[in-house]
């Protein structure tokens, strides 16, 4: 029983570890400005070259919280709201901005599990099941040239309680505090014992209570004391610890059914909301905290061997004519080590497929030529990833805003395929 109880509250304990991480040094309710990661520092892994984010944490206990967009037409964006237990509950875009508006600012009210009250007019409602939610916004920017522009865009993002708003403030984002934490959020949890873990557990479930589909799993666990405000009982402290490590190894070895390998590309079309699905949704939330719903982002990756400095292997991926990645807002390529960082390389080339747009060839197709060395002017620079010199590394394809077709089958990616 403990083993289960842990599988299903671990995303709702681990969101709000990383929460009270961003509270170190920011606010609640106020957008926060990433800067645009540089590629030459190892800060992130599996960093994104291709757009920069703005992020908050928002709290609904009192009232709801008012986000404003602006305008954008000219790059891709995708302000994704996520629910304390790590669902997507909302996806508002420059695809779909959820209001009707295509070129216009987009205001939307972000509405907890206790309101009651009417929706101002001209705001669009996002109503959230949790007092807490977690906001990423993702915003294109074109080439290095172009980040100024979308960090005007970013800057222009407004935030604030509706009492606050009403009154005519209007805060912009902060920019990007230092973050000082000890023990990243996945480690804190893990050092916890079962009446740790589980007190913690139903703490949280006061404000941000399960969903309804979850009674079932809730009547079990109450056998134990895991209930919202719930205490549990002392007596069962070796026995909950015992669960809290059976349920890391039950997350660890999860083997997600929805997993495909398509060529060689593996990936997943099931995340982002999760249902009564706990074990995937925690799977999920210890190695991809926040992921997105598949009809907004998917993130296929292929392992590749560069070989050695002295034999070094050489590949490429090609598409046929018309077959480039079916989406609605963009796709790139990018080379990671196996540790999840950028690939070092003198060019300063660090994906492809997007900043710097795909040359066809005469035929049509479009062949990418993904190798350490130059190869030369009779590969065009958008043509050519490099990758590491010698070694194991990984390659990872996004795609923002797919067409259903690369989601179901029936468009797929190609092979990455060694030529030496």
């Amino acid at each position: 029983m403990a083993t289960d109880a842990y599988v299903f509250g671990y995303p709702l304990v681990l969101m709000d570890a990383t929460h009270q991480q961003s509270l170190t040094s920011t606010p609640n309710n106020r957008w926060v400005a990433v800067p645009p990661l540089d590629p030459t520092i190892n800060a992130v892994v599996d960093p994104n070259v291709d757009t920069i984010y703005t992020s908050a944490w928002v709290d609904l206990k009192r009232e709801p919280v008012v986000v404003e967009i602006p305008e954008i037409t000219d790059r891709y964006w995708l302000m994704q709201v996520l629910d304390a237990w790590s669902n997507t509950v909302g996806d508002p875009s420059s695809i779909d901005p959820k209001d009707g508006k295509q070129d216009s600012v987009h205001t939307y009210v972000l509405t907890g599990p206790n309101f009651s009250g009417t929706v101002p007019e001209g705001m669009t409602q996002v109503p959230i099941t949790t007092n807490t939610a977690w906001l990423i916004d993702r915003t294109e920017y074109h080439d290095e040239a172009d980040i100024a522009n979308a960090q005007a865009a970013q800057g222009q993002m407004k935030m604030a309680t509706l009492s606050e708003w009403e009154s005519g403030e209007r805060p912009a984002p902060l920019g990007n505090p230092p973050i000082n934490s000890a023990v990243p959020p996945p480690d804190a949890v893990a050092k916890m014992n079962g009446p740790a873990f589980f007190g913690r557990l139903n703490a949280l479930m006061v404000g941000n209570p399960p969903a309804a589909d979850d009674a079932p799993a809730m009547k079990r666990f109450a056998s134990i004391g895991v209930t919202p405000g719930g205490t549990v009982d002392s007596a069962l402290a070796s026995d909950l610890s015992a669960g809290v490590q059976a349920g890391k190894d039950q997350i660890t070895n999860y083997k997600n059914p929805g997993a495909k390998n398509e060529n060689g590309w593996a990936f997943n079309t099931n995340q982002g909301a999760y249902g009564t699905g706990y074990a995937l949704r925690a799977y999920t939330a210890r190695g991809a905290l926040g992921e997105n719903l598949p009809k907004d982002a998917v993130y296929p990756t292929v392992e590749i061997d560069a070989g050695t400095p002295d034999a070094p292997k050489r590949y490429v991926m090609k598409f046929a004519a018309g077959k480039t990645p079916p989406v609605k807002g963009f796709w790139s390529l990018t080379a990671y080590t196996p540790e999840g960082y950028l690939v070092p390389n003198p060019a300063g080339i660090y994906s492809v497929g997007h900043q710097v747009p795909v040359v066809p060839g005469p035929d049509g197709s479009v062949e990418l030529v993904i190798q350490a060395a130059d190869p030369g002017p009779a590969v065009p620079h958008g043509n050519w990833l490099p990758i590491a010199e010698s070694g194991k590394g990984r390659l990872m394809i996004r795609l923002y805003a797919a067409d259903p077709q690369a989601l179901d089958g029936t468009w797929q990616l190609p092979a990455v395929t060694q030529v030496n």
